[in-house]
């Protein structure tokens, strides 16, 4: 019965010198030891929820442990992003965080939080493509423009609401090539294509994942990705480069972070899994299945390209003068 008791207070002594590095570095022993919710801003069915969920799956498989996918819809990411920002940062609130995160900050008067100082970023994940898509008035992003300076103000462009992200595709779209056209934003994207096969708006800057579907009715043409590279999913599409439009970028993209003031050694060790699960062939299909490139960056980089982004984007909402509404 003593040796017993010796084993286990040697065994017991030994789990504490190797609990204590990680408590000290801000991981706790067998971090996670309960399930980490995943906050979705938006609601299900958009993409950031299916990219929640495929990587929710995969380390949750990884973990032994569930990832519980909340999805919290609202003020266009507002609310699930105030929810995360004042969580603890203790690793187990994590969110999925795309370009409405920043575009939010940017045209709000009173903004709820700080993209960039409020949230600790972990890793990109996902990158979509655009692409311009057209009713079929033009064959090409030259004619578009060409009768876009001929007629200033008189052609215009659909998106899905006053701040959205294809609101702010079209409006850099218009300062790249020089042209006066009118933002016409639509409720649902249904209402929108009605107005686009009418011909009553003229362009659309849409992520390829909703506008792929559109591209079986002849009514509708992609004339341009707005990427560096051609898209395998629509070879025959030039990119704006090749339209003449050379530097122009336009992609969606999505990754996770958490509330600010997370660990450095926690953090890494999620990037770290997060980049396992990026490079699984399977993740990988879904992914592009959904119309995006799966994108694994350090904590960093993400935070750097965020940046970069808030950046770029202020002074595109600035030029044109766009408001919350």
């Amino acid at each position: 019965m003593q040796m017993h008791r010796v084993v286990l207070a040697a065994v017991a002594l030994l789990a504490a010198q190797f609990a204590a590095p990680l408590q000290a570095a801000g991981i706790e022993p067998g971090y996670p030891q309960k399930p980490i919710r995943m906050v979705v801003p938006f609601p299900t069915g958009f993409a950031s929820d299916f990219l929640a969920r495929i990587v929710s799956q995969k380390l949750s498989e990884m973990y032994g442990r569930q990832i519980i996918v909340d999805n919290r819809p609202g003020g266009g990411g507002v609310v699930g992003g105030v929810l995360v920002a004042r969580a603890a940062p203790d690793g187990y609130t994590l969110s999925t965080i795309g370009l409405p995160h920043l575009l939010n900050v940017l045209i709000a008067e009173q903004p709820q939080y700080r993209p960039l100082e409020d949230f600790t970023p972990i890793s990109q994940i996902a990158s979509l493509p655009n692409f311009i898509l057209v009713g079929g008035a033009f064959n090409s992003v030259q004619e578009l423009i060409a009768q876009a300076k001929q007629k200033p103000g008189v052609l215009n462009f659909a998106s899905g609401g006053v701040g959205s992200q294809s609101h702010i595709a079209g409006e850099l779209f218009k300062l790249a090539a020089g042209i006066n056209t009118v933002h016409v934003p639509f409720r649902t994207l249904g209402d929108a294509m009605t107005e686009l096969a009418a011909q009553r708006v003229h362009y659309y800057v849409i992520p390829i994942s909703a506008g792929m579907p559109l591209l079986k009715d002849a009514r509708f043409k992609a004339i341009a990705v707005t990427v560096d590279k051609r898209l395998d999913q629509m070879p025959e599409v030039p990119t704006m480069a090749e339209a003449g439009l050379p530097g122009f970028r336009i992609d969606g993209w999505f990754g996770i972070a958490g509330p600010a003031g997370m660990p450095r050694a926690l953090v890494d060790k999620l990037n770290a899994d997060i980049g396992v699960v990026l490079k699984q062939a399977d993740t990988r299909e879904r992914f592009i299945r959904l119309g995006s490139d799966p994108v694994y960056t350090t904590p960093a980089g993400f935070e750097k390209m965020m940046k970069d982004e808030f950046v770029r984007y202020r002074d595109v909402v600035k030029a044109a003068g766009i408001k919350a509404q």
